[in-house]
């Protein structure tokens, strides 16, 4: 059976996000399946995984905002920026808890960010992590991201517990480095839990233990959410049957009744969900353009 639509894993600690790709690959029998951002092995939490038609959906998916339980240990400071590396530096740690909430705060909002070394980012058709794997440090472009708040949840000197939302392509690793750095006694990051990624949560996510037992009973439609529900956030556009033909032929349909928002989920004369589009203008007025198609 072709499954279309998206699953949330809690990945567990010390297994890769393409380690849960495969298993669901396997579970559902299918190959199109695809993840819509990296979690390191060690980190746990909300995984989404897209299937079938879903995976066009990939690059929208990823680039919603996360959020992120993190636990810091001031003092330590490794290659990977978390325990999993080597340790390359050890201080003593003579802060106060106002001195970790203020420099936190010095974090949040728009700012330039270097990616680890150890991440998944290509570069010259390499991964930055199989260069650091041979102790091959490269330069990289710092990132632009944006950090919308980090709440200090718990601190237990030389360890602080933060809940952190943030952007697409922020590194939770750099951040400690950065608070670390800030501190004057250097950081790395004990602990990472995504809570949340775009419109899913923990709630919504299964184990790997608990969608094994759901392919076994075959009771794997369960949890599947449609492609349109990704989306439920976006105002909907329903279509006759002429503007429906003129869509899934690619055309940019004529089209005037626009609601408010730049990005629309379109449904067919049928009530099938078929496209994300936005609006365009031609000669003769309006029209739908696709941004996505799922026909």
């Amino acid at each position: 059976m072709e499954y279309n639509g998206l699953i949330v894993i809690d990945k567990p600690a010390g297994c890769s996000s393409h380690k849960m790709v495969g298993l669901a690959r396997r579970v559902f029998g299918m190959k199109k399946i695809g993840h819509t951002g990296t979690l390191d092995p060690a980190a746990t939490g909300v995984l989404p995984l897209l299937l079938g038609k879903a995976t066009r959906a990939a690059e929208l998916l990823t680039a919603e905002n996360k959020r992120y339980t993190a636990e810091l240990l001031l003092g330590v400071e490794t290659d990977t920026l978390d325990l999993d590396g080597k340790i390359t530096a050890q201080s003593p740690v003579a802060v106060s808890e106002a001195d970790v909430r203020a420099a936190a705060a010095r974090f949040v909002g728009e700012q330039w960010q270097l990616p680890p070394m150890y991440s998944a980012i290509s570069v010259g058709g390499r991964r930055l992590y199989d260069l650091a794997r041979q102790g091959i440090e490269i330069e990289r472009e710092k990132r632009k991201i944006v950090i919308y708040s980090i709440d200090v949840i718990n601190i237990d000197l030389p360890r602080v517990t933060l809940d952190v939302r943030c952007g697409k392509g922020t590194y939770i690793r750099s951040l400690a480095a950065d608070i670390g750095k800030a501190l004057g006694c250097g950081a790395c990051v004990a602990s990472l839990r995504r809570t949340e990624s775009g419109a899913f949560t923990l709630e919504n996510a299964l184990t790997p233990e608990r969608l094994e037992r759901l392919g076994a009973e075959g009771r794997l439609a369960e949890a599947v959410t449609p492609i349109d529900e990704c989306f439920a956030r976006l105002p909907e556009i329903r279509l006759d049957e002429r503007l429906s033909r003129l869509v899934k032929n690619g055309v940019p349909a004529r089209f005037s009744a626009f609601p408010e928002g730049e990005l629309f989920r379109v449904y067919d004369a049928s009530g099938e969900f078929i496209a994300l589009s936005r609006r365009g203008e031609t000669d003769g007025g309006s029209c739908l353009k696709t941004v996505k198609a799922f026909y």
